[in-house]
């Protein structure tokens, strides 16, 4: 065979001996070329097919890359909420109690977060949901003290009475400037403001919001126009301004929800509409914090809003 003989100087035919270095050599040059085609092969192989757990991880991994925002952006939404109720329910517990509103407690941080890039895609989604388990338990407790309050305004001890809302089909829609500094509708100027506007369209019946006695009745075509004012006691009266008939008289008792009046523009108003007044001897109380007991914490909320962002008001 080829290789293995050869001529020697007198050019005879001897058998030829192989150097084990070269046999060594050729060795590893097929065992190099073995592995190269090997590792060549399964690239290719990677690249073009992929088992069925592979394919199994890419589709989890797809799924978790378009459900993690959608939790993040959930989560961002109700952290705002929670600490607007929280600021919102501290102010009630204050203005109305005299008091700090009951704790809740913190959010724990979840140290998973940290080096996203070395963890699993559920892990991140796992505990991002435990994220906003927190926050929906910590919003819980904060509806949790509404409530609280809520049961504590029906106490007739309380200074405060509990308050109905003195419109009964009135919605967050319908709310307008609160109390504050607001642009008169006029004047075109800022100037305080010490009420509620809640819009309502003339003739709709206007009822006291707690029981107490009617102070003082007030007609007039200037300023608030026909005001009906009752003393709850304790130094708490409310006060119900433009309105176009009224229904009672001074020194009369009345319930809560006894119809004294109802809605019009008597006086400088800008349209139809209740000017709402609460005040605690000579303070003025914002009404929005009295409202909470007689519509839902979502509702409340979106009264919150609609009268903060309101910069003029309709008298």
């Amino acid at each position: 065979m080829k290789g293995q003989y050869t001529f020697d100087d007198n050019y005879k035919i001897k058998k030829a001996r192989t150097s084990v270095w070269v046999i060594i050599r050729k060795a590893l040059l097929l065992l190099v070329a073995s592995v190269s085609m090997a590792v060549l092969y399964y690239i290719i192989f990677a690249l073009v097919f992929s088992t069925d757990e592979e394919k199994r991880l890419k589709q989890e991994n797809k799924a978790y890359a378009e459900e993690l925002p959608q939790l993040e952006e959930k989560e961002r939404l109700l952290a705002d909420v929670v600490e607007g109720l929280k600021l919102r329910d501290n102010r009630i517990y204050d203005e109305i109690f005299h008091a700090s509103a009951p704790s809740v407690d913190p959010i724990n941080s979840i140290d998973i977060l940290t080096g996203l890039s070395t963890i699993p895609d559920n892990e991140i989604v796992r505990a991002t949901e435990n994220r906003l388990e927190s926050l929906q338990s910590r919003a819980g407790s904060i509806e949790a003290n509404f409530m609280e309050i809520a049961r504590l305004l029906s106490c007739d001890t309380l200074v405060v009475p509990a308050m109905a809302n003195p419109l009964k089909k009135f919605t967050f829609a319908q709310t307008g400037a609160s109390t504050g500094v607001k642009v008169n509708p006029f004047y075109k100027v800022k100037l305080s403001h010490n009420g509620l506007d809640m819009i309502a369209p003339s003739g709709e019946p206007v009822y006291a919001s707690a029981k107490g006695i009617v102070s003082d009745v007030t007609k007039s075509r200037k300023g608030l126009g026909n005001v009906v004012t009752i003393d709850h006691g304790n130094g708490i009266k409310t006060r119900y301004a433009h309105l176009a008939d009224i229904e009672v008289r001074k020194g009369r008792a009345v319930k809560k929800g006894t119809r004294i009046g109802y809605v019009g523009v008597s006086g400088n108003s800008f349209a139809p509409h209740l000017h709402y007044e609460v005040l605690r001897d000579t303070v003025v109380l914002d009404p929005v914090n009295h409202l909470f007991a007689s519509v839902g914490p979502e509702e409340y909320v979106n009264i919150l809003i609609m009268s903060s962002m309101t910069g003029q008001s309709m008298d």
